[in-house]
Order: C-alpha cells, then sequence, then structure tokens
C-alpha cells in the first residue's frame, strides 16, 4: 500500500531554513528614499553633479579667472619697468634712414624675455596660494578657470608692457634724436612662449598643495560586516 502524496507548498510560501527572503515592503520604502530620485545617491551621485553644487564651482572659477587675469596690469607695469633697454643707433644710408642694434653681442633681448617669463613665474605661484586659501576644496572647474586666468593676465601685460613703452615706428624716432644718437628700442616679447609661464606655475602649484595640504574625501565604504559560518541549513544555531 503505497504512502499518501504531501502536496507541494504554494510558490509563494518560503520554508523558514531558506538561504534568501524577499525584503519586506518597508526595507523596499527606505531603501528608495535612501536612492534619491531615480536612484542616483540623493544628490551624492550626477544629480549633485550637475545641479546647484556644480554651478556655483563654475561661478567661483569664473571669478577666480577674472581676479587673476587682472593681476596682469601689474605684471605689465613690472615688466615695463624692470625691463633691461635695448639700445639702437639710427644713420642716413642713401638717402634714408636706417636703424641699428648699438651692441650687436648684447643680450638685452634676451633678458626683455626672461624678465617677463622670471616675472610670470612669481606671479603664477601668487595666484595659486591665494586661489587655494581663498578655497581649500579645489575642484577641476577652479584649476581650469585659474589657467584661463593666468593666459589671459599674461597676455594683458604683454599689451600693456608694449604701450607702455617706447613707440614702434624707430624710424620716427631715429629722426627725431638724430643721426648716430642711441635711443631705446621697443618693447617686445621674442618669445612667445613666456605668455604660457604663469598658467604653468600656477597649475603646478595649485595641484601641489591640493594634494598636499587639501582636505581629503571622506571613506564612503561602510566597515565590513562580520563573518558568521554557515552550515547546511543557514546560519549557526537556527
Amino acid at each position: 500500500m503505497s504512502a499518501p502524496l504531501t502536496p507541494p507548498p504554494p510558490p509563494h510560501e518560503h520554508s523558514p531554513h531558506d538561504a534568501w527572503q524577499p525584503p519586506s515592503a518597508g526595507h523596499v520604502a527606505a531603501a528608495s528614499r535612501k536612492a534619491g530620485p531615480a536612484g542616483y545617491g540623493g544628490g551624492h551621485g550626477w544629480y549633485g553633479q550637475d545641479g546647484p553644487a556644480m554651478r556655483t564651482e563654475v561661478r567661483e572659477a569664473a571669478v577666480a579667472a577674472v581676479a587673476v587675469a587682472l593681476g596682469g596690469v601689474l605684471l605689465g607695469v613690472l615688466w615695463w619697468w624692470l625691463a633691461p633697454r635695448v639700445p639702437l643707433v639710427g644713420d642716413v644710408v642713401n638717402g634714408g634712414w636706417a636703424v641699428y642694434l648699438k651692441e650687436s653681442e648684447g643680450e638685452q633681448s634676451v633678458g626683455v624675455d626672461g624678465t617677463f617669463s622670471l616675472l610670470a613665474l612669481g606671479f603664477g605661484a601668487v595666484s595659486a596660494l591665494a586661489v587655494f586659501l581663498a578655497r581649500r576644496r579645489g575642484g577641476v572647474p577652479l584649476v581650469v578657470g585659474l589657467a584661463v586666468g593666468g593666459l589671459l593676465g599674461s597676455l594683458l601685460a604683454w599689451r600693456i608692457g608694449v604701450w607702455l613703452g617706447p613707440s614702434q615706428d624707430v624710424i620716427a624716432q631715429a629722426r627725431s634724436v638724430g643721426k648716430g644718437v642711441t635711443f631705446d628700442a621697443p618693447l617686445k616679447l621674442g618669445a612667445k612662449g613666456a605668455l604660457l609661464a604663469w598658467p604653468f606655475a600656477a597649475l603646478v602649484l595649485h595641484l601641489g598643495l591640493t594634494a598636499l595640504f587639501g582636505p581629503r574625501d571622506p571613506d564612503h565604504f561602510p566597515p565590513p560586516e562580520p563573518h558568521v559560518p554557515q552550515g547546511p541549513y543557514g546560519a549557526a544555531g537556527s
């Protein structure tokens, strides 16, 4: 005589010894509230980066770029004041005026570029330190704003120095001072690469200061849960 067959449990019922239990409705609701809108971390993920926080960083970067660029006015004045003068002399050749370097072996032209480069490096260091002290958190927009401001400041300093320096019309100057009389050459930047000294110095120093003294990001990973040995039918002691 065969034993009666026991019908299987309904699909929605689970044995208390099952290894996995479906989350309750309360846990699902709590997880949804923690995840935030569209499951993007409630302001800690993409939603927060594209929201007001990112707009604030961009606005601060724009302010930093303008403030740094305005420093180019002072750089231009200092370059015009400290750069060595290049002596020229005029002469009449075949009924026309010609202008020559008074000292063909002189290094004044190199000194003009070197003065601009050294001053730009100093301004880059000062601007990087000022921006870091004003906003220690850093950020990509701030670094971009610092670089753009340094480049604009260099361009502004170059044009202001040329404007404050001697006239660009050397023939007119030679005629005004007379034949054989020494006068100063126009202030010009022979090596255009010197315009990158300011943004380069600012970027290097700012990144170094941020790496050494900037705030550290907190550890967002939870501590590991203690290991509970599992038996063949679930947790030990169940």
